[in-house]
């Protein structure tokens, strides 16, 4: 039986989709955006200013911006890998919301992020409390550009 893959990402500034486009073509799996229900505009993502939206978010733990939509079958898939850029060290907000929208028993979960600044850090261990059910869950992977060769390796450390 071959193992089913999606590649869901949520990418503000399209880097991450970038990637994680490439990680699905290299991986031959499914790839879904994770898409905010408002949008994030320019002054949303300004990390400058603390009355942002994305600063706002990020400062409030329970914050969970809603998804405009749904995986269509995701008790389909054995594996998702899950992509986004770090926002203040740790994963954007919305990922939350993702993880918590659906049961991943038995699945496979790999995380990876972009990053102007910093690694993975503490993100992957901290998304993993936002996941119900028994799931396998890999260390995550700072990955900030589409490269073939690199991605390859890494799946074949992850797969």
């Amino acid at each position: 039986m071959t193992e089913k893959i999606l590649v869901a990402v949520f990418s503000a500034s399209g880097v991450t989709e970038k990637v994680g486009r490439e990680i699905a073509r290299i991986a031959g799996a499914d790839f879904y955006e994770i898409v905010p229900k408002a949008l994030y505009t320019t002054a949303d993502l300004n990390w400058n200013n603390n009355q942002s939206r994305s600063s706002v978010e990020m400062n409030d733990p329970s914050a969970r911006p809603e998804i405009a939509g749904t995986v269509a079958d995701m008790a389909s898939y054995d594996t998702v890998i899950v992509g986004f850029p770090i926002w203040w060290g740790v994963a954007p907000r919305i990922i939350e919301t993702f993880l918590e929208s659906y049961d991943f028993s038995g699945k496979k979960i790999i995380p990876f992020c972009t990053s102007g600044g910093s690694g993975v850090g503490r993100s992957d261990t901290a998304l993993y409390k936002n996941v119900s059910g028994d799931v396998k869950w890999a260390r995550g992977r700072q990955i900030n550009r589409p490269n073939e060769a690199e991605i390859r390796r890494w799946l074949k450390e992850v797969l």
